[in-house]
C-alpha cells in the first residue's frame, strides 16, 4: 500500500492524482444535484476530435481514470525495476506523458461506444423510473 501511495503522490504521477481528484468531487456534485453531467458541453466541441455524442465531463472523466491508471502502475513498475536518479526521472516522465497518449487513444476507441448508449437513453426521454431517487 506503501508502494501504490508514494507511486500515487510522486512527480510526475501528482497530476493525474490531482486531475483524479477534481474529477472525483465533480461526480459528488452530479450526484447531490450541484452539477449536471452536461455541464461543460456548451464550452467545448468534441465532434471536431470525433468524441462527439457523449457529455464533455464523462469523456473527461474517462481520459484522466485512464491516465490515472496506466500513470500510476507504470510508476510502480519503474520503482520496483527501474533505474534511479535522473535516467529513472527522465523515464518516469517519459512514461507518463506515454500513459497520457495511450488513454487518449483508449478513450478515442470508449467514446464511440458510449455515444450510442447517450443516443439510445436520449431517445426514449425521461421516465419516473429514471428520476426515481432525485
Amino acid at each position: 500500500m506503501g508502494m501504490l501511495l508514494a507511486a500515487a503522490t510522486g512527480m510526475p504521477t501528482i497530476l493525474f492524482t490531482a486531475g483524479l481528484g477534481v474529477v472525483v468531487c465533480f461526480w459528488l456534485l452530479v450526484a447531490v444535484g450541484r452539477a449536471t453531467p452536461r455541464a461543460f458541453d456548451a464550452d467545448v466541441d468534441l465532434e471536431a476530435l470525433g468524441m462527439g455524442g457523449v457529455p464533455v465531463a464523462v469523456v473527461l472523466s474517462l481520459l484522466t481514470a485512464i491516465a490515472w491508471v496506466l500513470g500510476t502502475s507504470a510508476a510502480l513498475l519503474l520503482a520496483a525495476h527501474g533505474p534511479s536518479g535522473v535516467a529513472g526521472g527522465l523515464l518516469r516522465l517519459s512514461a507518463s506523458a506515454a500513459a497520457l497518449l495511450l488513454s487518449w487513444r483508449l478513450t478515442r476507441l470508449v467514446v464511440p461506444r458510449l455515444g450510442r448508449l447517450f443516443r439510445e437513453r436520449a431517445g426514449r426521454g425521461r421516465t419516473e423510473r429514471d428520476t426515481a431517487f432525485v
